[in-house]
């Protein structure tokens, strides 16, 4: 059963901000530490900057022999089950670095050469240079010093979506990036009959992590071990008919050995070649999934775009059905602009709770208009009003999103509605408000939110949607 269907949410993934696990096991999609360092809101540079500190403060520790301080840290990683992420094909367990001794693990760290001669530096560099750690147990390590800013993400993503919150559920350890320290408080948490449950956003988690041993070894290492064998004219060198030489990769792992050690052995003596690699990732980072690969991985419906079009079109305008049009408008939104869009709020209050906007969206986006929007206007939130008017709307409308708008916030947002009378007169109004720097007001009609929907059903990534969103900004600009 999942989170979806144990609290009767009445939505799918395709519709959910957060993963929609299942509740007995785990679903194999991981936390890639890269991903948060490419991620543009504050939140997650906070959850960038967490995870940076915690490893930092271990190789601190690491380096003044500190033993016993750092097994204690160590042991807050241990084997939990409140994310059910990973491998797990039974009951989730968690494979985060406690599912060793902390004992074991300090020990695997301290002795590493990599920590010694002082390569390692983030905790993605141990999957590709200490052997036993791999992908689901840096995920897991990832997610448990990010377990208060996720507490927080959970919290608000059951008032959201309406999931009831039990009193006094204990955090579990929660590092303070100032003490360097973990604490545990009683919060309310959401609790199944297979426990706690911490939620995570679908646009932090990837197939694997970026880092790769093999592709690092394959790919940057032995191509510069060849250079080097090929100088010295060792017995690896063979000739070619035409009398070229060379050194084959086979030949070298023959040598030298493919596994972990081996890899950390040559990183020692080419440090250069570990920074390029981390280089080329971080240009190169894995883009968040998409629907349909979210669907293959955890075994969901992809979005039914077909069904949100009928009800578009059935849903009649007015008063009384304004709270279910806002609540259609934000499921197609949120499944269309995914995962440039994400974290939605409704009923967003700003100034103490003297306005407020219907819909507020983060803005992450990676490629495409919402990151080309970010570059160069401010756009941090994106800003959405819901007008489910049977009549034209018109300066007043947009008069009160301009409204909300701030430079700290964002200055871009969508009116949508149901059809308009006269567009060049709105269109007219709206880049009026435009050139007098009160910020960009798109309108979306039935009619384009049809069109939105046509172009994410055939778009093979979200890079290649929002063309229709380009034109009518351009239209606020030129």
């Amino acid at each position: 059963m999942r989170v979806s269907e144990y609290f009767r949410l009445g939505k799918t993934q395709p519709y959910l901000d957060f993963v929609d696990v299942r509740l007995e096991t785990d679903i194999a999609v991981f936390v890639d530490p890269s991903a948060l360092r490419g991620m543009r809101s504050v939140w997650g540079h906070e959850c960038a900057s967490l995870v940076k500190n915690y490893f930092e403060f271990v190789l601190v520790l690491m380096k003044q022999g500190r033993d016993a301080e750092a097994q204690a840290l160590l042991s807050c990683l241990n084997e939990r089950n409140e994310f059910h992420l990973g491998y797990s094909l039974g009951e989730s367990r968690g494979h985060a670095f406690g599912s060793k001794s902390a004992e074991s693990v300090w020990g695997a760290l301290s002795k590493s050469q990599a920590s010694v001669s002082g390569l390692l530096k983030d905790l993605e560099d141990s999957c590709l240079l200490i052997e036993g750690i791999g992908r689901d147990m840096i995920s897991d390590a990832v997610c448990n010093i990010l377990r208060g800013p996720l507490i927080k993400y959970t919290q608000d993503m059951c008032l959201y979506y309406g999931i009831p919150l039990t009193p006094d559920v204990n955090s579990g350890p929660i590092w303070d990036a100032v003490t360097k320290r973990w604490d545990s408080m009683l919060i309310p948490l959401p609790v199944t009959s297979h426990g706690k449950l911490i939620l995570v956003p679908k646009v932090l988690v990837r197939h694997r992590l970026s880092y790769q041993y093999d592709e690092y070894y394959t790919h940057f290492l032995l191509p510069q071990m060849q250079l080097e064998e090929l100088q010295r004219g060792s017995n690896l060198v063979q000739f070619l008919k035409d009398g070229t030489p060379r050194v084959t990769k086979k030949s070298l792992r023959e040598k030298y050995g493919s596994d972990k050690l081996a890899v950390l052995e040559q990183t020692v003596k080419h440090p250069h070649i570990l920074e390029k690699y981390k280089e080329h990732r971080e240009r190169s980072t894995p883009v968040p999934l998409e629907h349909i690969e979210i669907s293959q991985v955890a075994g969901t419906e992809p979005p039914d775009w077909l069904s949100l079009k009928g009800r578009l079109a059935a849903l009649l305008p007015g008063r009384d059905q304004a709270a279910e049009y806002e609540d259609l408008i934000e499921q197609i939104l949120s499944a269309v602009f995914y995962p440039s869009l994400c974290k939605p709020t409704k009923q967003h209050q700003l100034h103490d709770g003297r306005k407020r906007v219907d819909i507020t969206y983060i803005n992450e986006g990676r490629d495409g208009f919402f990151h080309w929007l970010a570059l160069h206007y401010p756009s941090g939130m994106v800003f959405v009003e819901c007008k489910n008017y049977g009549r034209e709307i018109g300066n007043p409308e947009l008069d009160q999103l301009a409204g909300r708008f701030a430079p700290s916030r964002g200055q871009v947002g969508i009116l949508v509605c149901r059809s308009v009378e006269d567009p060049a007169r709105l269109q007219r109004s709206c880049a009026d408000t435009a050139r007098d720097q009160r910020g960009y007001i798109m309108v979306l009609t039935d009619e384009d939110v049809s069109a939105l929907i046509d172009e994410a059903s055939i778009a093979e990534d979200s890079r290649h949607r929002f063309a229709s969103l380009r034109v009518k900004f351009n239209g606020l600009i030129t």
